[in-house]
């Protein structure tokens, strides 16, 4: 006898109803392979997989999900604000095919006024707020801190420098030259008067700036009545920079003094959604996002999907101003406060000067959107001419670029970067630390074998039927003859035989717009000068250039900054900044006696008993 055909599509959903409750909860739709489709919320369980179960009434988009799905899995909640947070978390861990999905999901920068030393540091912070200090922020970019902490030094004098630099200053530095510190370093500002410039720079971060530029027109005319003219031309150069930096900032909202507003704007399947960050009454920039959609969401669906999954891992302002409503507004303002663990206000505003925000961020999306499909039309353009070129079955829609960086073999670094038909794709970009031991110095033919039998080796295991999209179309690789014929040895190694790979060189002359492309089993040959299509390889090659060479940038400026007490378990940054400035090198500690660490600031007995341990083992 032979078994029953699984059931699929309605039936297979019809199957399920009769042991759902009617609480809330999430729930996963799954296809043959047991790759996740969809990830939904409800209130009521069964209700909402009832509607999935009776034929008709849906979206092109859903009868194929429907018709895909061969398993389902349930998750019952307390409430349906538990089952929202749940989804937003599932549907960006898992990133299923039907899903509305947030997919650049970067981190925000913003701006730290470090408490960790008595005279206070100012910088960019980006991650997780560790740091005992004051956070400003989110800026949409690193340059709008960068622009806002260049005005702040001109208006605040406020130093910059690591603490370790600070300590180590016996005469100012070249910040203080021109105008942009107040070299407390060197005691050329009190301590009382450094804690009131930070002060006044927290308060002018956080909106409140009349009384800052009424004190400075004080002083300026006392010091004028007082013929200390220098003095009056410093205090009149604060002031001119305090108001450029108010009138950088676009558009300031009297009205509001913390909100994100948030435009979508969607146009031939594809959709753009303009963040604008309001914050201390102050426009700190705008981001705009793509969300993958299929083109038949209702407009709140996308909306709702972007607010949740946005939100998911950064922390709500005090108002959402919203260019479209959500089918559940309430719903998604009450899972927003009990994250954030106070009042969210989510605002759908009609007119005044909320509505002229959000009116200005759709405009935003809009023109966008509009460039955006342009670029899009262009890369597909030339990612056709490259398939022609390369005698490709068809345009690629994954490239993989990959070079590597090092100096005579030292900090030896492996890149890949990754392009498509929407460009870059960076966070697709991977660095390889070349771990190989019995490598010569230098031999990139080495570095590069281990590159590629790391990168293949783990697609192999994680994705042998090639279902993920991570499988390339195209490997780029550059070099030669000689490189194209060892990377193929290695994927033939690996049983990869399939995948397209084109070594580009320089040419004879190893000029820029000279290059030769090598292909296994075919002859070099070369693209003409004007050729749209070499310019495009060339962009694909200098990108994986400038990412290789930032990589090994980085892991040599570490390897320069690091001591063996990096290795002692225990000593964080405090630690070691106390070690270093009681014995002022980490060779001296090594050869401290057990007494002298425990006479250190911030060093408990237990403590300096394991770094005495750790570098006395042997005896």
């Amino acid at each position: 006898m032979t078994d029953p055909k699984p059931k699929t599509g309605y039936d297979l959903i019809q199957s399920q109803l009769r042991g759902l409750g009617t609480g809330p909860g999430v729930y996963r739709m799954l296809d043959a392979e047991s790759r996740v489709l969809y990830v939904g919320k409800a209130r009521n369980l069964k209700a909402r997989v009832t509607n999935y179960a009776r034929p008709g009434n849906h979206s092109p988009r859903i009868e194929r999900m429907i018709g895909e799905t061969a398993a389902m899995m349930f998750l019952t909640t307390r409430t349906e604000t538990e089952a929202l947070l749940l989804e937003q978390n599932l549907i960006k861990q898992l990133k299923p095919r039907y899903n509305v999905l947030l997919r650049d999901d970067k981190s925000f920068p913003n701006i730290l006024v470090s408490r960790e030393h008595r005279f206070a540091q100012i910088k960019k912070h980006r991650g997780s707020k560790t740091e005992r200090g004051d956070y400003f922020g989110p800026f949409a970019s690193a340059g709008a801190v960068n622009r806002t902490l260049n005005q702040l030094q001109k208006v605040f004098l406020l130093r910059n420098c690591t603490d370790s630099m600070f300590e180590s200053r016996t005469r100012p530095c070249l910040l203080y030259q021109i105008k942009r510190c107040s070299a407390p370093c060197v005691g050329l500002i009190s301590e009382p008067d450094y804690a009131a410039a930070v002060s006044d720079a927290a308060d002018f971060l956080s909106g409140r700036t009349t009384h800052i530029q009424t004190a400075l027109a004080a002083d300026m005319e006392a010091a004028s009545q007082a013929m200390e003219f220098e003095r009056a031309a410093a205090l009149r150069d604060r002031i001119r920079a305090l108001t450029q930096v108010q009138t950088a900032q676009g558009i300031n909202p009297r009205g509001v003094a913390e909100a994100d507003v948030i435009a979508l704007h969607v146009d031939g399947g594809q959709a753009c959604v303009q963040v604008f960050f309001i914050r201390a009454n102050q426009n700190w920039g705008n981001h705009d996002f793509y969300p993958r959609i299929s083109g038949d969401e209702d407009l709140s669906e996308v909306m709702e999907a972007f607010v949740g999954q946005f939100y998911s891992g950064r922390e709500p302002p005090r108002q959402l101003l919203l260019s479209h409503g959500l089918d559940d507004l309430e719903l998604m303002a009450a899972a927003l406060a009990e994250k954030a663990g106070r009042k969210v206000e989510i605002l759908v505003p009609q007119r005044g000067e909320k509505a002229e925000l959000v009116s200005g961020a759709a405009r935003n999306a809009r023109e966008s959107l509009a460039r955006r499909m342009s670029e899009t039309a262009t890369q597909g353009k030339l990612l056709r001419g490259l398939a022609e070129a390369f005698d490709l079955d068809a345009p690629p829609r994954r490239i993989e670029v990959y070079d590597n960086s090092h100096i005579q073999g030292t900090n030896a670094v492996g890149a890949m970067i990754v392009a498509g038909p929407d460009g870059y794709e960076k966070g697709q970009y991977r660095k390889f630390n070349i771990k190989g031991e019995g490598l010569t110095p230098g031999d990139d033919f080495g570095m590069m074998k281990e590159v590629l039998t790391r990168r293949f080796q783990r697609l192999l295991k994680e994705d042998p039927d090639r279902q993920s999209g991570q499988w390339p179309d195209l490997l780029l690789i550059d070099g030669g003859a000689g490189q194209v014929s060892a990377v193929q040895q290695i994927l033939t190694g690996l049983g990869v035989e399939d995948v397209p790979m084109v070594g580009v060189a320089k040419g004879v002359d190893r000029d820029h717009g000279k290059e030769e492309f090598h292909r296994t089993g075919a002859r070099p040959f070369a693209l003409a000068h004007n050729d749209p299509v070499l310019y495009f390889v060339q962009r694909l090659r200098d990108e994986a250039h400038r990412f290789a060479i930032g990589t090994h940038r980085a892991k040599r400026a570490k390897a320069v900054g690091a001591t063996p007490l990096d290795e002692v378990p225990g000593v964080g940054a405090g630690r070691k900044r106390a070690l270093l400035a009681h014995f002022g090198s980490a060779k001296a500690v090594a050869r401290a006696n057990l007494a002298d660490l425990k006479a250190v600031d911030g060093i408990s007995d237990a403590m300096a008993e394991t770094i005495y341990g750790f570098f006395h083992a042997q005896d």
